[in-house]
């Protein structure tokens, strides 16, 4: 039961057979005695379902649900009197045709409409020592530790957790996504995690979707998920679609999530939206920025070889897996600069999918120690993160890095968004054999992981443009939501 409750549940589904409904509301169970029928219709309580169940199975299903102290009742049938006929207290309070009730009333039409926003890019002097610009980015919201809100939550229900939401050797970094084991003595999991990034909206919102559902993929894909078996949800939060151009951000949005989902080939299972989410101030309207959440579920198949994001051992070698590109729109590293930028990051879905199978064919095989997906922060921030959790260095060389544009810039090639990336550690033990797992996929071996704590990346001039102590990387990061 979502909008509008019993309503639209019950009589969706008889309107589906061609039928009618009786329903008795004196049946519904409720939590306040004196609520009205108008009321208990339309409530919106969450967690409740209306079922169809042959009467010979009635007595069993009451036995299922009292099994699992599960509340249930029969409220009605369906009839063949084609109407919508309800009765409280003995009395029939609604008596109403089901034709008229889905098909009397006009449909509304509404306009929509969408350009491109006109966007000004300033200019942007390139800093040599990108340290200070490193710790910025850590330090943004988008981007710092969330430990101090995920312990106010309980990840560990029925102790079925088996990555948590934070990793590593201190339990602090950032894991891609949750993976429990629900059946217990059961090696099959499942994996769940989220893409959500409001700021590309605001330069396209079609753009937004397709990185939002690909961020959503890759994180299940980084701890061993199959692509193959992941489905999506999508959650909408927009302004007033009575007005063409918010409607007009929320059909190009809507457009990017079919496509993407028929390209990766990913089913949307079910979905939300939280609309008219506007404000007046000095007589202006003011509405949020157009934004999507996608969630996804995946089915691990053996959770004993799922992995984590954080650094293993120092010798291995630091791979960075898809192609980065000039796409600096809606950037973290743009928005410490005060800009938005123009050039959102695009998806290719034949090239990603083709890296996210094998991938998750080298994580079956044993051949990966650790992944994290590039998200907000591109490519330096998933190294530092993966550094916070593993208590190791790095030592990375961008020239290593496969970045396709002319304009080279240290600062673009470490903190781009471009999607369908990870940065990989393996085993020198694993070199050849992963190398050859990844095919014709874009990768390049970047780097290394180092004893001991030296944070280290060298520039496209071979210089050093990087160089910290990722405690202090690390205090960057954790300190503005410090719990």
């Amino acid at each position: 039961m979502g909008a509008a409750g019993l309503t639209s549940s019950s009589t969706e589904m008889s309107a589906k057979g061609g039928n009618g409904v009786k329903l008795v509301l004196d049946n519904i169970p409720k939590r306040a005695a004196d609520l009205t029928p108008y009321e208990m219709l339309l409530s919106e309580s969450q967690e409740r379902m209306v079922m169809s169940v042959n009467p010979k199975h009635k007595e069993r299903l009451f036995e299922i649900c009292a099994g699992e102290n599960v509340e249930a009742a029969v409220l009605g049938e369906f009839t063949d009197t084609k109407k919508l006929e309800l009765f409280y207290q003995g009395a029939k309070v609604c008596d109403l045709d089901m034709d008229f009730l889905h098909d009397g009333t006009p449909r509304v039409t509404k306009k929509a409409a969408w350009s491109a926003p006109a966007i000004k890019e300033k200019k942007i002097s390139q800093k040599k020592d990108l340290t200070e610009s490193l710790r910025r980015v850590l330090g943004h919201y988008n981007v710092c530790s969330k430990e101090w809100v995920i312990r106010q939550y309980d990840h560990e229900v029925q102790a079925m957790s088996v990555i948590k939401p934070l990793s590593g050797i201190t339990c602090d970094a950032p894991s891609d996504c949750g993976v429990i084991a629900p059946k217990l003595g059961s090696n099959k999991g499942i994996a769940v995690s989220n893409g959500i990034n409001a700021r590309y909206g605001m330069i396209d919102p079609y753009w937004m979707a397709a990185s939002c559902i690909d961020e959503a993929i890759r994180q299940i894909i980084s701890v061993g998920g199959d692509v193959e078996k992941i489905a999506i949800l999508d959650n909408f939060c927009w302004g007033n679609p009575d007005k063409p151009d918010r409607l007009g951000s929320l059909v190009r949005c809507s457009e990017g999530c079919y496509d993407m989902a028929v390209k990766y080939k990913v089913p949307f299972i079910s979905g939300k939206d939280s609309l008219y989410n506007e404000y007046a101030q000095n007589n202006k309207s003011i509405a949020i920025p157009g934004t999507i959440l996608i969630s996804a579920m995946g089915i691990i198949e053996d959770i004993n070889k799922v992995v984590t994001m954080d650094l293993k051992k120092a010798g291995n070698l630091i791979y960075c897996v898809g192609e980065t590109f000039n796409e600096m729109g809606g950037s973290i590293y743009y928005d410490i600069l005060g800009q938005l930028g123009s050039v959102v990051p695009k998806t290719n879905p034949e090239k990603a999918v083709e890296i996210f199978a094998a991938l998750s064919g080298a994580v079956k095989n044993g051949l990966i120690s650790s992944m994290h997906d590039c998200s907000e922060g591109g490519l330096a921030v998933a190294l530092a993160e993966m550094s916070f959790g593993g208590g190791l260095g790095v030592k990375v060389n961008l020239n290593n890095v496969i970045y396709k544009d002319k304009t080279k810039r240290n600062d673009y090639v470490l903190f781009s968004e471009s999607n369908s990336r990870f940065i990989v550690e393996v085993s020198p033990n694993n070199k050849n054999k992963f190398e050859k797992a990844l095919g014709q996929c874009i990768f390049s071996q970047i780097g290394s992981v180092e004893k001991g704590k030296d944070f280290v990346i060298y520039g496209l001039n071979n210089k050093i443009c990087v160089n910290d102590n990722f405690d202090n990387l690390k205090e960057a990061w954790q300190k503005p939501l410090r719990w």
